[in-house]
């Protein structure tokens, strides 16, 4: 990892790491032949409905890591992806994340049956993911603390929808650098409910009643809500 891509403590960034799982996962499914590439053509696309990442340790500069993933369980709604992040020279493993993938029907935005994708089917494994499953994320009612962002160009993706990524920019920036100095990212939880679009007004609630352990909420200006969050700190 170069310098260039560090954060401030010079380490991979949450962000990152996220846009990583990401790519790895677009690279898997391509080389099974039912990838973006294939299922565009018929006007579908893998969107990532669910992330739980753990991380006991985080890559520094100047090292080098690798992703493994493998497909943990499927069914006609979701394909459950998993990832190991490891030490490339060591071997060691610095974490897990389990990530949970639908197929869209970009026209009609709508699910689309992924039973007939027989070869994820034929290739799902019995290694298990460590991690705990993604916990159940209840709405906010009581918010210790709330912004506003506004969805711009920048945030959005060739799906026309805010991207992952800057959901987990945005989420991060609701700390400032000095919490940041004294905290890492153990575990982060992403639920998507609702796609938003670009000039959606997000309202960004935060609970910050339990200490290390902050929930999230993203609503529009009508009160749907389109992501919901937890970030689980470690002090350093």
């Amino acid at each position: 990892m170069s310098a260039g891509e560090c954060d401030p403590r010079r380490r991979m960034p949450v962000p990152l790491l996220v846009s990583r799982i990401i790519e790895v996962a677009t690279l898997h499914a391509n080389s099974w032949g039912v990838g973006y590439r294939h299922l565009i053509e018929n006007g579908r696309g893998w969107v990532l409905s669910r992330l739980t990442l753990e991380m006991e340790e985080w890559p520094a500069v100047d090292t080098d890591y690798r992703l493994t993933t493998w497909i943990e369980n499927y069914n006609r709604h979701y394909s459950q992806r998993c990832m190991e992040i490891a030490d490339a020279a060591t071997g060691r493993t610095l974490g897990y994340a389990r990530t949970i993938w639908m197929v869209l029907d970009m026209r009609a935005r709508t699910s689309v049956d992924i039973s007939q994708l027989e070869y994820i089917s034929a290739n799902v494994t019995d290694r298990p993911c460590p991690i705990a499953p993604q916990s159940r994320l209840r709405p906010i009612t009581a918010p210790t603390r709330e912004t506003m962002h506004l969805v711009s160009y920048t945030d959005c993706d060739f799906y026309r929808h805010m991207n992952t990524v800057r959901y987990v920019e945005l989420l991060m920036n609701q700390f400032d650098l000095s919490f940041h100095d004294k905290h890492d990212v153990h575990r982060l939880e992403l639920a998507f409910t609702s796609e938003t679009r670009y000039g959606t007004n997000l309202h960004v609630k935060l609970d910050e009643s339990e200490a290390n352990d902050v929930k999230a909420q993203l609503d529009d200006a009508e009160g749907t809500t389109h992501l919901r969050a937890r970030v689980v700190f470690n002090e350093i």
